[in-house]
């Protein structure tokens, strides 16, 4: 149970005592870390200067993929290791909040006879990778050719002039990024990890930070045998010879119903790529989620990136070349952009740097885990952690989280039809019955299917403290500017509540 007592009792603590691993970023590789070693059996503090997911791990297309791409690159290496992650995942750790996802590539005018072939013997490939890990086909199925009347009930919106056929394979989807940063989390925190968001590294040592309690602007020094540095797009900011070279990913927001409510992925290539796609991907909340560009990001990252009008663009356009009407400007709900923390390579473009992480310690004698991806990022949490326990000499016991649940995990939710079993899994029962609010189940606002219990369980159980942490990174609802406007005074009325009834 995160919450605003638990971190105060927790940081002060923290201060006092010596700990084992000290991890620095609080997205999906920090608290990947955290619960990898506190699983060996390390005392473990992981400090966030922001929020959970506050950077790029709530800004992706939300897919636990097999490395479609990387295959048509030639890069089989990370495709491997992408569908081994995936299985695990859908399989072990997180299959509440993994579902598979059906993806379809139109044989349409809006894709060449290469990009069709070369489509098709990707999702071939991939799936002899998925064989080869072990990935039952009941939880992906394989690849198929499709009619076009099939194609067009499962994207309705598509153009069915000279469409013929497509070709459909199967990924997965995350229900949602930042809340399987939550879980990930949230189960460090059940074996023991102390984890602190508010908290600013200033300066990392090899054995300690000097940080900040941004709530209170206390400074004060934290102490350990170790100190893993997993701040993303930001890690040159603690480490001056990392040359990091951001990429933005931007994405657009539409209501599923511009599209007639798909239940399939659109899948449609870049002009003149065999490797790059545009997808339309059905979401929670009644969306489908359109990505994505790869841009170089050049200069001072921000807090919080921004979509240019030029990607917004470029997305609708590409979408438009599959579609019987094509998407307005004025339909876009949404948009938002994150910053992929890549390794410079001094390659020509970013879309040409490998998407391998990369484990280095530092000149300060520190480790660094850099670039990578969110579906990977247990296993470069586990390369992190063998690098710092090496280091510092730790009494660590063997990597578990390969075979071990996060908190909430079920074989599949009780009743899929139900979003909150997709958001909370084993939890979701929970989620009601102990609310203390008025009216639990009720939707936040109308036509918005997030619960009052949800945002009381975001402040007592994950680690929300503000309306912000609710609205952009617990239940999403912030991602459409209107649904915010409609939200928002409700949810600060509750998360109020609750932090009064938690002090």
């Amino acid at each position: 149970m995160l919450n605003a007592e638990r971190r105060s009792r927790e940081l002060l603590l923290a201060s006092e005592q010596e700990t084992d691993l000290l991890v620095v970023g609080g997205g999906i590789t920090g608290v990947g870390v955290a619960l990898d070693a506190a699983s060996r059996g390390l005392s473990v503090v992981l400090i966030e200067a922001e929020d959970l997911a506050f950077g790029t791990s709530r800004f992706s297309s939300k897919l636990v993929h097999g490395g479609l791409r990387y295959l048509a690159t030639g890069d089989v290496a990370t495709a491997r290791e992408s569908a081994h992650e995936r299985h695990l995942l859908m399989t072990r750790i997180a299959p509440h909040l993994i579902r598979p996802m059906a993806q379809l590539l139109p044989f349409s005018p809006a894709v060449t006879l290469t990009q069709r072939a070369m489509g098709a013997a990707g999702f071939a490939v991939g799936d002899l990778l998925r064989l080869r890990v072990g990935t039952p086909r009941a939880v992906l199925p394989a690849p198929r050719p499709i009619t076009a009347a099939t194609a067009l009930r499962m994207v309705p919106g598509l153009d069915p002039r000279r469409l013929r056929g497509a070709m459909l394979a199967a990924d997965g989807q995350l229900v949602d990024d930042a809340r399987l940063v939550v879980a990930v989390a949230r189960t460090a925190a059940m074996h023991g990890a102390r984890i602190l968001t508010r908290v600013r590294a200033r300066e990392l040592r090899r054995r300690g930070a000097s940080v900040e309690d941004v709530r209170t602007g206390e400074r004060f020094e934290l102490r350990a045998k170790a100190v893993v540095n997993a701040t993303g797009v930001w890690a040159g900011q603690l480490d001056d010879a990392i040359r990091m070279r951001p990429s933005r990913g931007t994405h657009i927001i539409l209501d599923a119903s511009a599209l007639g409510d798909p239940t399939a992925a659109l899948t449609l290539p870049h002009p003149g790529s065999i490797s790059r796609f545009v997808f339309a991907l059905p979401q929670q909340l009644g969306r489908v989620v359109v990505g994505l560009t790869d841009e170089d990001a050049p200069g001072p990252v921000p807090s919080v990136a921004a979509p240019t009008e030029g990607e917004i663009r470029f997305l609708l356009d590409t979408l438009n070349r599959g579609l019987r009407t094509p998407i307005r400007r004025d339909q876009v709900r949404g948009a938002y952009a994150g910053l992929r923390p890549l390794v410079d390579t001094d390659a020509a473009t970013t879309a040409d740097i490998s998407r391998r992480h990369l484990v280095n310690v530092s000149e300060g004698g520190f480790v660094n885990v850099l670039g990578g991806k969110l579906t990977t990022y247990r296993r470069m949490a586990e390369d992190a952690v063998d690098r710092a326990v090496t280091l510092a000499g730790l009494p660590a016991g063997p990597c578990r989280t390969a075979s071990l649940p996060l908190i909430g995990a079920v074989a599949a939710p009780t009743n899929p039809a139900r979003t909150l079993d997709w958001r909370f899994g084993a939890e979701a029962g929970r989620v009601l019955a102990r609310a203390r609010c008025a009216d639990p189940a009720e939707p936040i606002a109308e036509g918005i299917d997030v619960r009052r219990a949800e945002v009381e369980f975001a402040v007592r159980a994950e680690g929300a403290l503000t309306v912000d942490d609710v609205l952009d990174r617990r239940t999403r609802i912030g991602l459409v500017d209107d649904d915010r406007r409609r939200a928002q005074d409700e949810v600060a009325s509750l998360v109020a509540e609750t932090l009064a009834d938690s002090s």
